[in-house]
């Protein structure tokens, strides 16, 4: 089993699986086609894999396949490819509309998963005061710790069957939203006239937030309850309920949920948003010490039992030492400083703070997977440092930002318990616009990515140096910040795309990073001059060597591969 957590050698494909084509077939066709085999050992398959129904995937139902989507066939295709496959746990959270949850709505307090969600009120019964709106408000010094994702606090009111709204505990998404009533919701103790004139009434209060139950209902005052019955029987939740993991039973889920995506052909299992799973009152929830470190040890001997390799993914302030205390953990972590640090390298031409940091993995042992762009944002709160160190001073962040932004980028913020923003979380766009769409520099990125220490993780639209797609952000809505880097690409976008010589040259790196076993041995950096990089891999007689100048983007890759093999690709 792998215990050690090591992770494998080569490059890691990454899209949804609707990202090329319509389905995950075509993207192992892609994959298949002679300019693409060979280039990639691992595909980071993003969740809309499972059952889910928001946020792009990260709100999953269950995690059956999603059919629609992706077949057996294709993880057999895969297979025969020597595809090793990565797939998400999601640690907080399950969408409103899993078994789990729909069990609680029906059964409420008998329901045999009344405990698998965190009940808000519950949970800070002794460290709050009960509100005015049926919530517990926790107290002042509590608050003012709490780790926000949004405005306001993280609830979201659930209706009973006895009647009843309870607040339960939702960092993330959420929605209520009522179907609209028909006369025939009313028949029951309403004539027709009556009831069209009942539904109006109630459809336009509805609509405008009204309490349903302080509404003067006239005549049919009598049947209140009855009334109130109809309105809730039509409300739809849509959102991402935290769990509790206090409870056996969603440790018991856990469980079962590695197992399947072990079955699957997992070899990889990245952990979103754990560090939101322990919560302890007078805590900030976000990563809380040590629980989120015995709930992390908990995973891992799960795992080994499936011969699991766990990537726990967390967006933190380089400041605060965290991917270093999860390297000293053994455990691999994501590389979200990397994306930001070669924007800065190649628009100021230096490179001091890359190296500092490449310096950094080495000595300290971290292994990583990187990547340039995903599925997400480009990082940006991440490389904040602290009095004793940093990657990059804080006006060069804010530099960094600004120029993605002049690029076409768009933001995503941080709230406090207040409601207002504390800080940019990550700058949305397509990594290929955010270098200015600068075929030279996109270049240049990738081949630095291939010689860093980790996985390399290439996301689909930056191999066919895909633009920003603002239609897709502003159609969006909520959360559509995020779809400007997730075009869809046709078949005929790939047949066209792979003619193109960025493509090309890209692909042709990576194979060589894929292939190539002195990528397995040792990385040496040479002293240069700032604006250059001189990185060597040497494993035995097999060696790889990129020579690079930031100023204007040029670059050489020499190879040996210790049979007598040489290769040389120059990039002017």
């Amino acid at each position: 089993m792998n215990k050690n957590n090591k992770l494998p050698h080569g490059v890691m494909f990454n899209a949804y699986p609707d990202s090329i084509g319509r389905h995950l077939a075509d993207a192992v066709n892609m994959l298949k086609r002679q300019e693409v085999k060979g280039a990639f050992s691992l595909f980071y398959i993003l969740p809309t894999f499972f059952n889910s129904d928001l946020d792009r995937g990260f709100s999953i139902i269950d995690y059956n396949l999603n059919e629609e989507l992706v077949s057996e066939k294709d993880l057999e295709e895969l297979e025969k490819l020597n595809i090793m496959l990565m797939f998400d746990l999601v640690l907080n959270h399950l969408s409103v509309g899993s078994p789990q949850f729909q069990d609680m709505l029906k059964y409420g307090d008998n329901s045999q998963y009344k405990e698998f969600f965190i009940d808000w009120n519950e949970f800070w019964r002794l460290d709050g005061e009960m509100g005015d709106d049926g919530y517990v408000v926790p107290k002042e010094e509590h608050l003012q710790k709490l780790f926000m994702r949004k405005p306001g606090l993280p609830i979201l009111k659930v209706r009973f069957p006895d009647g009843s709204d309870r607040p339960y505990w939702n960092t993330f998404y959420q929605e209520v939203t009522y179907q609209e009533l028909v006369p025939e919701d009313f028949k029951e103790f309403a004539k027709t006239t009556q009831a069209q004139a009942l539904a109006e009434i109630l459809n336009k209060a509805v609509k405008a937030g009204a309490d349903v139950s302080e509404l003067d209902l006239g005549e049919f005052s009598r049947y209140r309850d009855d009334v109130i019955r109809v309105v809730e029987q039509k409300r739809r939740y849509l959102g991402q309920m935290d769990l509790n993991a206090r409870s056996e039973k969603v440790w018991e889920f856990y469980d079962e949920t590695l197992k399947k995506l072990r079955d699957y052909g997992a070899k990889l299992v990245r952990l979103d948003a754990f560090a939101y799973l322990h919560k302890q009152p007078g805590m900030n929830n976000f990563f809380n010490k040590p629980g989120t470190w015995d709930y992390l040890d908990k995973l891992k001997k799960m795992a080994e039992k499936y011969d699991l390799i766990l990537v726990p993914e967390i967006h933190a302030e380089y400041g605060r030492g965290l991917h270093e205390e999860m390297a000293k953990k053994g455990f691999p972590i994501y590389d979200f400083f990397f994306p930001g640090l070669v924007i800065d390298a190649l628009d100021r031409g230096t490179n001091r703070h890359l190296l500092y940091w490449i310096r950094e993995l080495l000595e300290k042992n971290i292994k990583t997977i990187n990547m340039l762009g995903c599925h997400d944002g480009i990082p940006v709160l991440d490389l904040k440092g602290n009095d004793r160190k940093e990657l990059l001073g804080n006006e060069q962040i804010d530099a960094v930002v600004e120029r993605i932004l002049d690029r076409g980028g768009r933001v995503k913020d941080l709230y406090g318990p207040d409601g207002k923003k504390i800080s940019y979380y990550q700058v949305n766009a397509a990594f290929f616009s955010a270098l200015g769409e600068d075929e030279r520099k996109l270049r240049l990125a990738r081949a630095i990515q291939m010689f860093m220490p980790g996985v390399p993780q290439v996301w689909y639209l930056d191999l066919f140096a895909g633009k920003n797609d603002y239609a897709a952000a502003d159609k969006g809505g909520t959360g559509g910040h995020k779809e400007i880097n997730r075009t869809t690409l046709q078949m005929s976008d790939i047949e066209e795309k792979l003619k193109q010589a960025i493509v090309q040259d890209q692909l042709q790196i990576i194979r060589l990073r894929n292939n190539l076993s002195a990528f397995s041995g040792k990385l040496d950096i040479h002293d240069t001059d700032d604006h250059c990089l001189d990185l060597t891999w040497k494993n035995r007689t097999c060696i790889a060597t990129l020579k690079a100048d930031l100023s204007d983007y040029s670059f050489t890759i020499t190879h040996q591969d210790g049979t007598g093999g040489n290769g040389l690709l120059s990039y002017r």
